[in-house]
């Protein structure tokens, strides 16, 4: 059973697919089907688990939004405690990597 977070963070996943479909006309319908099939805390979990650079990564890197990326989303304070060390480190040095840096606070 989800926790009310879990649930907070599977609704923003969701709202990544929809404002990257409206802002860069990004229509990441895998990401879409992995979110349904294994829920966003998963899914974030699966694309952070690889040290290759998604191609839903490098689609909102080039349309200047890493903002609605899942790496930015991981590391928000509020659902920081849904994931591991190594993840967060993951998530952060892939945005430093592109020259965003939200892990500096």
């Amino acid at each position: 059973m989800q926790s009310e977070l879990e649930r907070e963070f599977h609704e923003a996943m969701v709202n990544i697919y929809c404002s990257a479909k409206e802002h860069c006309r990004y229509n990441a319908r895998i990401f879409l089907r992995m979110l349904s099939d294994r829920g966003g805390v998963q899914t974030a979990r699966d694309l952070l688990s690889t040290d290759d650079i998604q191609y839903g990564f490098t689609e909102l890197y080039l349309c200047d939004r890493l903002d609605l990326t899942v790496e930015v989303h991981v590391l928000k304070p509020e659902f920081r405690g849904l994931f591991t060390d190594d993840e967060l480190r993951r998530a952060c040095e892939r945005l430093k990597a592109h020259g965003y840096d939200p892990c500096a606070s």
